[in-house]
């Protein structure tokens, strides 16, 4: 488990090590086409591959994405379906490509309202791909930034259930180990493609400190040249982690 930004000072780097993305704007990119929006779903998967390889060639250790939100679930229930489609045949068809390139999957968030073929899938999935270190990609699914809170704090009572009598002892420290990513370090730049300007619900604990970068681009037509440009921008960003300008020149 790694220390929270806002207990300590993280290491940073040129290139981030974490890298988490909200892979927006595929319907409007197929409705922009006259395309139904599965067809910018569907479209999406290519963008996804694109953007592993990217992270890879750079350097970057973790990639999350998110995939389906809790909320997601509101949308017309062919689109759902398709999404859940789409997962079936991602894990079946790009498990190979994962293997590969060293890229370890993991799965995040409630699973248990998928089907069970795509919950057996999903296991086998992060089973065979278990020993893998060149990359940790990982795909929020069902997942949302809140459940996730409330989940950690829901195990760490079961666990340690004297916490309950003395709230006083519950800190982060406490709780940081049972939140669903706790074995990731906190992201150091958040990409959302498609225009919009929100982090609606993803990673509401782990973004306390990190870049958020916003980009018009529809995510069926991100890439290589979208990654580095974003990384581009995070180079001149000035991480504080609450210290001054002042004490970053003088190496505190």
């Amino acid at each position: 488990m790694t220390i929270s930004s806002t207990q300590a000072v993280p290491d940073t780097r040129a290139v981030p090590r974490h890298v988490a993305i909200i892979m927006d704007g595929n319907g409007r990119w197929a409705t922009q086409r006259l395309l139904p929006r599965t067809a910018g779903h569907a479209k999406g998967v290519q963008a996804v591959r694109r953007v592993v390889e990217a992270c890879g060639r750079h350097g970057v250790e973790y990639l999350t994405l998110f995939a389906f939100s809790s909320e997601n679930w509101r949308r017309p229930a062919d689109e759902v379906s398709l999404l859940m489609r789409l997962f079936v045949q991602a894990l079946e068809r790009e498990v190979d490509k994962l293997e590969e390139q060293g890229v370890r999957l993991r799965v995040v968030g409630d699973l248990s309202a998928f089907e069970p073929r795509l919950q057996d899938l999903i296991l086998a999935a992060q089973a065979r791909t278990e020993h893998n270190t060149a990359l940790t990609l990982s795909v929020a699914a069902n997942y949302g930034g809140r459940w996730d809170i409330l989940q950690a704090t829901r195990e760490m009572l079961r666990a340690r259930p004297e916490l309950a009598a003395d709230p006083a002892r519950i800190d982060e420290a406490a709780l940081a180990p049972y939140l669903s990513m706790a074995w990731a370090p906190e992201p150091d730049l958040f990409i959302r493609t498609g225009g919009e300007q929100r982090i609606s619900n993803f990673l509401v604990w782990q973004l306390a400190y990190t870049e958020l970068y916003f980009t018009d681009r529809y995510w069926p037509d991100f890439g290589h040249e979208e990654i580095a440009a974003a990384f581009q921008w995070y180079q001149t960003r000035e991480r504080r982690f609450g210290r001054t300008s002042a004490q970053l020149a003088n190496g505190a």
